[in-house]
């Protein structure tokens, strides 16, 4: 039988007396704690819920909403079907709130929230808050009419009081840089409205230990990698490889060292399948989440191992499951996996903390991650910067070859 733990009923009734006075509710508690349950016992007393998410964690969500046999009408969507939902709703759960985080300017999900939502009681829900930058709060909060900072028109009336004007350099010139916010400033008006848990608060004792892996790729891939870093563009008879910019240059040579590329026409392909072969034969026997970065990676994998992307079929087949690190790096439980095996790395220091933390529950002691880098290759830079919560930029890209 369904029950909350202790301190996840202690958070319902605080979340609730913050929710009941002041209609807008932050629970940052660290993933695999049980912001869900706790969300939807909160939402009990609500007739009408839309809970929005991502897509691969719809089912995950429903399915707790079936085990603790709730029965208030609710609405489960992933955050891009938003435009398909007019209806008022007393109360709207924002999962993974992060998501509505970026700036200067809000994204299209925090639009239409603000304008068709606005009015609701809202619970924002993140494992992660301030991944990046102080300033990711304003959006957050700015969905909800209720919101602490509701006397600041937009981003750049609030940041002129509570950030600090700074100027970076990118690709194409000198721009602002609206990151810089002190944290203790703006505490205080949010602090109040926010309940907080940490895994190790919930009693949580597993350690996640990583191992680095090298792969020796195919000579041609380093020999592609060494002519495009020379010439800058690499031309065959129907398909060019243009790296005429450091950015795109960077994007190339990590496609290229995992053994993916894509054309200038669109188009790609798998240059290599020494990774995937590695992981047939380094982990045979195991039950495997990969996660991968570029889409020609995913048919790299899928040639020598049987996968699938569908949590429910994974968690009920011998299927191995291969998830795109963005869009399955949030809100999906992995814990039937042996491992986590990560066949590229991504450039977001978020990536890399919320993904491999997919496998961990209160009840398993030891989580062992896998990452898969090219020998030679660029992965090993991305991964020194993303371990220390810095996401690898061009800037670093230039810094480390000297660009």
């Amino acid at each position: 039988m369904f029950s909350l733990r202790d301190y996840q009923q202690r958070a319902v009734l605080r979340g609730s007396e913050i929710l009941d006075r002041y209609k807008i509710l932050i629970i940052n508690f660290q993933v695999r704690t049980g912001k869900t349950h706790i969300s939807l016992e909160i939402a009990k007393k609500y007739n009408n819920v839309l809970f929005v998410t991502k897509k691969k964690a719809i089912s995950s969500i429903e399915a707790d909403y079936i085990t603790a046999k709730h029965t208030f009408k609710i609405t489960v969507i992933n955050y891009e079907s938003l435009h398909k939902v007019r209806d008022n709703y007393d109360l709207v759960i924002c999962d993974e709130s992060h998501c509505l985080s970026s700036f200067p300017k809000p994204s299209n999900r925090t639009k239409e929230l603000k304008q068709f939502h606005a009015n609701s009681d809202f619970i924002l829900m993140t494992g992660t808050l301030l991944p990046e930058s102080n300033a990711q709060l304003f959006h957050q909060l700015y969905v909800s009419n209720k919101s602490p900072f509701k006397d600041y028109k937009n981003f750049y009336q609030w940041h002129k009081i509570f950030g600090t004007p700074k100027r970076k350099y990118v690709s194409y010139g000198d721009v602002a840089d609206y990151s810089e916010v002190n944290y203790d400033n703006i505490l205080n008006y949010f602090k109040h409205i926010t309940i907080a848990y940490t895994q190790e608060q919930a009693g949580f004792k597993s350690e996640i230990t990583e191992n680095v892996l090298e792969v020796e790729m195919d000579p041609k891939t380093y020999d592609l990698a060494n002519t495009l870093k020379k010439n800058l563009v690499i031309e065959g008879k129907k398909e060019v490889i243009l790296a005429d910019t450091g950015v795109k240059l960077m994007q190339k040579l990590h496609q290229i060292y995992s053994g993916t590329v894509k054309f200038e026409s669109g188009n790609s392909m798998v240059l290599d399948q020494s990774k995937a072969l590695f992981i047939r034969d380094r982990f045979e026997g195991k039950k495997l989440a990969i996660f991968y970065k570029f889409k020609e990676e995913l048919n790299a994998i899928k040639s020598v191992l049987d996968t699938t992307d569908n949590i429910e079929e994974f968690n009920n087949t011998d299927k191995h499951i291969a998830l795109q690190i963005v869009s399955g790096r949030e809100g999906i439980n992995l814990s039937k996996a042996d491992n986590i095996v990560y066949y590229n790395i991504d450039f977001s220091a978020v990536s890399y903390w919320q993904s491999r933390d997919r496998m961990t529950t209160i009840n398993r002691a030891n989580n062992t991650v896998f990452w898969l880098f090219s020998k030679g290759g660029i992965e090993s830079k991305i991964y020194k910067s993303v371990m220390n919560k810095k996401n690898y930029t061009l800037q670093s890209f230039k810094k480390d070859y000297g660009i």
